[in-house]
């Protein structure tokens, strides 16, 4: 079907340097601070000095957030809190920096980027750096149609990878990776289903913005016909994108591979990014390695994708206006991680 050869990624895609993780956790057991005193920070700065390959660890001075953006077809059911067609509002309000993502990205000093996949609105209603990597406007109906089309899912994995490739050459040495949709829990909810083999009910969340029990309900069955879509395809990663997920969602996924593949460690935010993960980690095993889980939202389906990889979130403080915010939230925990490997005095 494509000219994408995702088996490629299972060669590329390395673990993080276990040689260095030794080296790092052998300096922690001379730190003055006594071992385990400091908890999960512990093991936070012996995975970043293995991702870097650099003990003592180096600070992270240029972390970067990274919101996808798309509208869902599906949402047209009235399975989402807010109007289907209404995520460039999300990118205005990100843009402007009125959103929680913005203000938090704002008062840490790090910077924010926008990226528009599939935004139901006419590109000129936004800028240019937006839009540039957009393929369609807005993704199919996933229970009754496919989410994207066979060159159009090619388009949004490569360009997914493309801004990978992008951050690392530019030098970020962090990314805080989120979503601004509309009907993305219910894409994302699907794949993790169909992922995990288990039922709609077991998956169906509240999402972002809150739903009542009758939007419950039909964002339920949406995902149950959904999952009649995607089941047949289970075998084909990218078949499964196009199928049951979405400009956005194929971006992130392609995008969290390259990242793997170039070295960059990656926070993953709510369900969008954790279903993601859970499509590039049956691509390549390895890739969860580069990657941390920033908090619990709150949504099963994302429970359920973190569990598959094996990702323990960092803060359960019952965030769940997603955007990125639960991830950014963690990012000082990482920096502080960071700071006492590589500061805290070491023993005579």
């Amino acid at each position: 079907m494509s000219g994408l050869h995702l088996d490629d990624f299972v060669d590329l895609i390395e673990r993080p340097d276990g040689g260095v993780r030794r080296d790092a956790e052998e300096r922690r057991a001379r730190l003055a601070t006594p071992p385990g005193a400091l908890g999960r920070l512990d093991e936070l700065g012996e995975w970043l000095a293995a991702a870097q390959a650099s003990v003592p660890v180096k600070p992270i001075e240029r972390a970067r957030v990274l919101l996808f953006a798309g509208d869902h077809g599906v949402a047209e059911l009235d399975v989402s809190g807010r109007p289907a067609g209404t995520t460039k509002d999300l990118v205005r309000a990100a843009l402007d920096g009125t959103s929680a993502v913005a203000i938090l990205a704002r008062r840490y000093g790090v910077g924010l980027r926008v990226l528009d996949l599939a935004v139901d609105c006419d590109p000129a209603e936004l800028p240019e750096e937006v839009t540039r990597h957009r393929v369609r406007r807005g993704s199919g109906r996933i229970d009754v149609e496919d989410a994207l089309s066979a060159e159009e899912v090619e388009q949004a994995f490569r360009a997914g990878m493309a801004i990978a490739d992008e951050e690392a050459d530019s030098g970020t040495d962090l990314v805080v990776l989120g979503d601004l949709s509309v009907g993305g829990t219910t894409a994302a909810s699907t794949l993790v289903a169909a992922l995990c083999g288990t039922d709609a009910s077991v998956v169906t969340g509240r999402g972002g913005f809150g739903i009542d029990d009758l939007a419950w309900m039909r964002k339920c069955a949406a995902i149950r016909d959904a999952l009649r879509r995607a089941r047949p395809v289970l075998g084909d990663q990218l078949e499964l994108l196009r199928t049951s997920g979405g400009a956005d969602l194929a971006a992130i996924t392609g995008f969290l591979l390259q990242s793997a593949v170039r070295h960059t460690p990656v926070i993953l935010d709510g369900v969008v990014s954790a279903a993601c993960a859970l499509v590039a980690q049956r691509v390549a095993f390895r890739a969860p390695d580069w990657w941390l889980a920033g908090h619990a939202s709150g949504e099963p389906a994302q429970a359920k994708a973190l569990d598959r990889t094996a990702l323990n979130p960092l803060l359960d403080h019952g965030v769940s206006v997603g955007e990125g915010t639960g991830a950014l939230l963690a990012l000082p925990m990482v920096q502080a991680a960071a700071a006492l490997a590589a500061e805290l005095p070491l023993r005579d």
